[in-house]
């Protein structure tokens, strides 16, 4: 029970006495002595007084220009705190989003090692065992190892302006192309020629082919490319003949090997003055004559134009690839175009010998001897391999394709010539029966008019392997270039580009038992989860040879983003 009684000291002394207090002090006193009963106790209450008091106290705080520093200080140290709760609170929000990530690709990617070999998980174990094959659910689901990587966002841009299209005017000579090497490295060679012909304001004459390659070849320019649709296409750009004009067959040609990764400015001042002296020039050499970047866009498109739109192969060509095509797709069924690119002339290049005979690596040593414009002759092949230039070998093939997670009955079109080593393909063969090349998949009257002619039968690969549900590529070479830009160019197809050198340290400790094959499987999926062949811009480099080919990736210059 709550009781309050308020009276003045005086009154409290003697009642009768308040009569004689002023109405005003009496209000003061009372002012000043309240108290409150509770139960029977008395105690002191809060004043009312004092009420007012703080209200003012406020009231001065408030007042501009008397507090109002403290408080701006104070509230600011309160915003930066909160700032700093909301910050940590975004961030472990972030890390626990990228948690989740990394178990959705992880849970894919197990479960594409269940499809393929039988595995299911409990908890962190991995165990051999038969299931029943059940779908992710929707927000686990992941691009599987057939889907492309995405390239909504992106689209060619090679058109020519109007002001780029050549205006008729005097040429200033005429361009003689001498294209060495194998049929890809000629090709991307003929592209830039024909950059180099814009830039110097020349005439292009069909190119001549090497036909003292390795594979001597006698096909020619018209042998392997429709050159009308050649020269049509291009006629905006360049002019393009046959052959020299009467008047200049009777010149002798100036020959040069242009300096190797030269800019535009080399050939518009250097090489455009010998040609106004001179008129014709024969370039011998056309490989990496053309630097990869740092180049005027409109060059940069017309070496695109040349490269994936000119340089169209011949019907005969085209027809026979499309019937391999058709019939490795007969049964609806996705396949590789691998590029096992586990040749002799290779090997004895790169000096690599691994897993070969004694006497096979003795035969690689005694060719690269042989061939004098091979400049290395003693090279260490575990080195190289250890640093990831070798080829891969047919058995490392096998093992990367069954970690990355493809079924045994995938379909598997090699786009190489013959397999080095007496043991051939057998070791990948017997974990993917269903290899083919051109030889096993057409017919000996449709291979008739590509005997001995290496060149075009490369072209009947390059062209199958264009249109494959996935590239895969051993070697870096002229061939995996060509194919993975075009690829790229047209919608970035998807293409495995192996990380070989932390492949073979996998591999290697794989083989010593220091790690398991689950564990193995797991680290080269998640090693390859991003070099599928989407877009990744292309950057120059410190070392002009050792930069990324324009070839190989023409995004910037070709590709662009919407």
């Amino acid at each position: 029970m709550l009781t309050i009684s308020v009276t003045s000291i005086a009154a409290t002394e003697d009642p009768s006495s308040t009569a004689d207090v002023s109405p005003r002090i009496l209000r003061l006193m009372t002012r000043r002595r309240v108290i409150e009963s509770i139960d029977g106790n008395v105690l002191p209450m809060r004043n009312a007084m004092l009420f007012r008091r703080k209200g003012r106290f406020w009231l001065d705080i408030l007042r501009p220009g008397r507090y109002m520093c403290v408080l701006m200080f104070w509230g600011l140290m309160t915003l930066l705190f909160m700032t700093l709760l909301a910050k940590f609170a975004l961030l472990n929000t972030l890390h626990d989003l990228n948690l989740d990530r990394s178990e959705f690709i992880t849970a894919r990617s197990v479960e594409i090692s269940i499809r393929t070999n039988k595995l299911i998980t409990e908890g962190d174990n991995i165990i051999i065992s038969e299931f029943k094959e059940t779908p992710l659910p929707l927000k686990l689901t992941l691009p599987d190892i057939w889907t492309k990587p995405n390239a909504d966002l992106y689209y060619k841009c090679v058109q020519r302006s109007s002001k780029d299209i050549i205006s008729g005017e005097p040429t200033n000579g005429y361009i003689l192309v001498h294209s060495n090497g194998g049929l890809n490295q000629m090709k991307i060679g003929i592209s830039d020629m024909v950059a180099i012909a814009k830039v110097m304001n020349a005439t292009l004459v069909l190119p001549s082919l090497d036909h003292n390659s390795f594979w001597t070849d006698p096909s020619d320019f018209k042998d392997i490319f429709d050159w009308k649709h050649f020269v049509e296409y291009l006629e905006d750009d360049i002019s393009v003949v046959d052959h020299l004009p009467p008047a200049y067959a009777s010149i002798k040609p100036l020959q040069r090997a242009p300096v190797s990764y030269s800019k535009a400015s080399y050939y518009s001042n250097q090489m455009s003055s010998l040609m106004k002296k001179h008129k014709v020039i024969n370039f011998t050499h056309t490989d990496s004559r053309l630097a990869n970047n740092g180049l005027p866009n409109p060059i940069q498109r017309l070496r695109c134009r040349a490269m994936y739109e000119a340089l169209k192969f011949t019907d005969e060509i085209l027809e026979l690839a499309d019937k391999l095509i058709t019939r490795l797709r007969d049964d609806d069924k996705p396949f590789i175009a691998l590029h096992l690119r586990y040749e002799k002339d290779m090997l004895a290049f790169t000096g690599c010998s691994h897993n070969l005979s004694k006497a096979e690596d003795e035969e690689l040593r005694q060719l690269r001897r042989s061939v004098r414009h091979w400049k290395e002759k003693h090279i260490n092949g575990e080195e190289r391999r250890r640093q990831g230039v070798c080829p891969m070998t047919p058995r490392e093939v096998a093992v990367f394709l069954e970690a990355i997670g493809f079924p045994s009955d995938t379909k598997i079109y090699i786009v190489a010539g013959n397999i080095y080593g007496q043991d051939g393909v057998k070791a990948l063969q017997d974990k993917y029966p269903n290899i083919y090349t051109h030889s096993n998949l057409a017919t000996e009257d449709e291979l008739s008019p590509f005997n001995n002619r290496q060149n075009k039968l490369a072209a009947v690969d390059y062209t199958v392997a264009l249109e494959s549900d996935v590239f895969v590529f051993t070697y870096d070479g002229n061939m995996a270039k060509a194919v993975q830009g075009h690829r790229k160019y047209e919608g970035f197809r998807k293409t495995i580009i192996p990380d070989k050198k932390n492949f073979v340290k996998l591999i290697d400790r794989m083989d010593k038992g220091l790690i398991s094959w689950e564990e193995f499987s797991m680290k080269v999926k998640i090693l390859h989860a991003n070099r599928t062949g989407g877009a990744v811009l292309r950057k120059p480099g410190k070392v002009v040879k050792s930069e990324e080919s324009f070839y190989a990736n023409p995004y910037p210059g070709c590709i662009c983003e919407k």
